[in-house]
């Protein structure tokens, strides 16, 4: 078994629902025998500009997940549940009504175009970082170090 963690995020609809049910989603994907998710937590929407506090907040969290699946086989599955809950990808760091992004899987690095990993802006966002430790207080980003060192960098 590996933990991958999983960023969640949603500014359309009902984001807190949206969270719940996909987390419920997560759980019930084979080869996950657990997941231990982070509270939401409110941030600004972030787009290719920059923050942006016009547009609708995001509601985020984090989850741990315990889990047999490849992280390629992971990413496919979390788009599944993306599509499902009516992501539509047409504008690049836009609104969505949910976004899975793995983050870190175990210690693997990786740069492949469709899964790099760890994630290669999860150091720079404070709202992945703080749900992260929320749950995981010891966490390490592979190659990067202590989350929490990453987030005292932070501003």
């Amino acid at each position: 078994m590996s933990i991958a963690v999983v960023a969640l995020g949603s500014n359309l609809g009902d984001s807190s629902a949206t969270l719940d049910e996909a987390l419920a989603d997560i759980r019930a994907l084979p080869l996950v025998r657990g997941v231990t998710a982070s509270s939401v937590i409110s941030s600004i929407a972030i787009t290719l500009d920059g923050p942006d506090p016009d547009k609708p907040r995001y509601a985020n969290a984090v989850a741990l997940v315990d889990t047999d699946l490849a992280p390629t086989v992971l990413l496919a599955a979390l788009n599944d549940i993306e599509a499902r809950h009516g992501r539509v990808r047409d504008v690049r760091w836009g609104d969505r009504t949910l976004d899975l992004d793995v983050v870190a899987y175990g210690g693997v690095t990786s740069q492949d175009p469709h899964l790099t990993l760890p994630h290669p802006r999860a150091h720079e966002r404070d709202f992945v970082l703080d749900p992260w430790l929320e749950i995981d207080p010891d966490a390490t980003l592979p190659g990067l170090g202590p989350i929490a060192e990453l987030r005292r960098a932070l501003p």
